[in-house]
Order: C-alpha cells, then sequence, then structure tokens
C-alpha cells in the first residue's frame, strides 16, 4: 500500500457540557489524547474565543487549546454524534442542565461522564445519583472521574493521575482509554461511590485547611487536619457503602493532599478567606468560580447524623460559615475533654499503629513507582 493511502484514524468525537476552568482542562486532555472535542459553553463570547483563538482567558489564563477543541452555545449542536458526553457544571445546577439535555441523549446508550464533586444540597444526591434520576438512564453508562487535579496545573501539561469509576466495568476502561495521554494518566475501579465521595469530602477538608491557614497556624495544625480529616472521609463513606481502599488512593489521600496544600485550589482559598475575617457571602462574592466545599457542607453533615458518622472538622467548617465560631477556635478537634489518653483511631475501629495511613501512604508510594501495578482497586 503506497503512503498517500494510508490515513490517519480519526478519534472519537466526544462533548464536555460546560466551559469553566476544570470543564476546559477536559476538553484538553480528551483532545491531547486524540477526540475531537466539542465544548458547550453558555456564554458567547467564550464559545467564540474557545473556537477562534483557541483559548479561555478567563478560567485558564495563558494556556493554547488544540486545534481540535472548539466550542457552541447550541447544546443539540454540540452533543450531536458525540460517543462519550462529559458533566462539568456546578453540582448545585446540575439538575436544571440535565432537563435541558435529556432530549438528546434518552434514546441512546452513550457514556455520561460526571466531572463535579458536589452533593445536590436539596436532595444529598451525589452527582452521578442526580444523572441517573433525572435522565432515567442505566447506571452502567454512567462514570464519573476524580483525582488530584489542579486545573491549571494540567492545563500546563503537568503529570498526573486520576480515578474513572462506574458500576460497569466497559464504561470505566471505554472513558479511560479516551481520557489519557502523556501527561495525564487514567485508572479504573467500580467503586463509584467510594471515588465520588472521596472528590466531595477533601473539599471540605480543604476549607477547614484554608481557614486555619488563613488565621495563621501553621505546618504542625494543617497536617493534623489532614491526618484525621482522612479518617473522617473514610469513616462517612465506607458508612455510605464505599470501599476503604478508594479513600486510600488516588480519590481520596491523593486529592486531598493536593487540594489541601495548593493556592490553586477554589475550595482551600475560600477556607483562607474565612480565615481572614471574611462573612460567608463576601467570599461567596470574592470569588470568581465555584468552591463547591461550601455548598456541600450541610447536605454531607445530613448524611452523616443519618448514618450515625461523626465529622468534627466539618461541623466546625460549618460552625464558621454559620458565624457561630471564631476561625481560631477551628482546631479544638484536635484535643478532648476527656482527660484519660485515648487511642488514634485511624480506621474501622483500629487503634495505634496508624495502620490507615501507613497503607495509604505506601499506596501512594507503590502507584508512583510502579505505574499503578500497586493499586488493588484503581486497575491501570
Amino acid at each position: 500500500m503506497s503512503r498517500k493511502n494510508v490515513h490517519p484514524v480519526a478519534g472519537p468525537k466526544v462533548a464536555v457540557v460546560g466551559a469553566g476552568s476544570w470543564g476546559t482542562t477536559f476538553g484538553k486532555i480528551l483532545a491531547d489524547g486524540g477526540a475531537t472535542v466539542v465544548m458547550w459553553a453558555r456564554r458567547p463570547e467564550l464559545a467564540a474565543e474557545i473556537t477562534e483563538s483557541k483559548r479561555n482567558s478567563r478560567y485558564l489564563p495563558g494556556i493554547n487549546l488544540p486545534r481540535s477543541m472548539t466550542a457552541t452555545t447550541d447544546l443539540a449542536e454540540a452533543l450531536r454524534g458525540a460517543e462519550q458526553i462529559y458533566l462539568s457544571v456546578p453540582s448545585q445546577s446540575l439538575r436544571e442542565n440535565l432537563a435541558a439535555i435529556r432530549p438528546y441523549v434518552e434514546d441512546t446508550d452513550v457514556p455520561l461522564v460526571s466531572l463535579m464533586k458536589g452533593v445536590e444540597k436539596s436532595s444529598g444526591l451525589r452527582m452521578s445519583q442526580v444523572i441517573e434520576q433525572v435522565l432515567e438512564c442505566d447506571p452502567a453508562r454512567i462514570a464519573v472521574a476524580s483525582g488530584p487535579n489542579l486545573a491549571l496545573e494540567i492545563a500546563r501539561e503537568q503529570p498526573t493521575a486520576a480515578v474513572i469509576s462506574s458500576l460497569s466495568p466497559e464504561t470505566a476502561e471505554a472513558v479511560a482509554r479516551c481520557a489519557r495521554n502523556k501527561y495525564f494518566r487514567s485508572f479504573v475501579n467500580t467503586d463509584v461511590i467510594g471515588t465520588e465521595f472521596g472528590g466531595v469530602l477533601k473539599n471540605l477538608i480543604a476549607v477547614a485547611i484554608g481557614i486555619v491557614d488563613g488565621v495563621g497556624y501553621g505546618e504542625n495544625t494543617k497536617a493534623s487536619i489532614i491526618t484525621r480529616g482522612l479518617v473522617e472521609m473514610t469513616d462517612f463513606a465506607v458508612a455510605q457503602g464505599a470501599q476503604p481502599e478508594t479513600l486510600q488512593g488516588l480519590a481520596g489521600l491523593g486529592d486531598l493532599i493536593a487540594t489541601c496544600q495548593s493556592p490553586l485550589s477554589r475550595n482551600n482559598t475560600a477556607g483562607r478567606l474565612l480565615g481572614q475575617g471574611y462573612g460567608f457571602q463576601d467570599v461567596v462574592t470574592q470569588m470568581q468560580q465555584t468552591a463547591e466545599g461550601l455548598a456541600s457542607v450541610a447536605p454531607v453533615l445530613q448524611l452523616a447524623k443519618q448514618v450515625g458518622v461523626d465529622m468534627p472538622i466539618v461541623q466546625q467548617v460549618k460552625m464558621v460559615l454559620d458565624g457561630t465560631m471564631d476561625p481560631r477556635d477551628i482546631a479544638p478537634h484536635l484535643t478532648t475533654d476527656d482527660d484519660q489518653p485515648q487511642g488514634e483511631r485511624t480506621q474501622n475501629d483500629q487503634t495505634g499503629g496508624g495502620g490507615a495511613l501507613r497503607r495509604a501512604l505506601q499506596r501512594a508510594l507503590d502507584q508512583f513507582r510502579h505505574g499503578g501495578r500497586g493499586a488493588a482497586r484503581d486497575r491501570s
């Protein structure tokens, strides 16, 4: 066969609904992996900038987008012919966006991928549950993506990894094959509950870290909150039906570390403003993008109450948000009113030895050393 008759195989067409920082970044991930990406943007000027200038200067300043990315304000145009649909809108507006999407997807079996990390305030539902409820679709079509994924770092092509989770291994693997390139690695699992709640709960701990950072507390305080925060996250997620190993992987510990330590984290930034003395409404006004953790505090605490899980860090974040606690007082969960020394429970009623954290750190090291082969549940 002569070379002139050999044509490159065109990648799949995928749609990304939502053109904020994370939606645009994930569109870039997909395009750099070979897909033809059509973004849906609410604002015409943003759609035009992405299509014509290959930029999203408001949300990803200084980033050049791939030629295979375009954007439109026409939802039907964005979804037409898409082999996978990625959803990246604020969690509290997902339901109304899904109502608009439904006519275009109800007679298809196209995978629907949630890029959102929140809990619906009115119902307490995870994003995949909202998708299933509104679209009345087979949950095997739904996947969620989570991990240590700060948008601007990934847009700058700094290497990282994520977990694609679905009740259907086939769906997870199909999405993971599309969502990977030279700087972005996707693992898969079937623990949707753990993967989603890992992404939700780390935001709440990141708000707490931001608060103590804004107050001026140092690394000891922050390390203690991260460590105890991982216990709260695991207790809560396991009580909801998650596998504890998931919270010790990329969607739990990995995302927690990245979100808590980075000034790029919106939830960290929101917490820092609270710690500096700004009120809740002032923080919302100053934030140009949604900090999902702020909206998720109340529904998570309600869900925790229903299953009998104590979450002292998250409870104190709520008190700061409500204005009933001085931000400087957010650290007393590290002490106890009981004079009797207590064992350090790290997970599932284990005491002493730091078992959960040690295994979590070993798991993270294994993933770095062996490209994920040391991960029991996150399969490459």
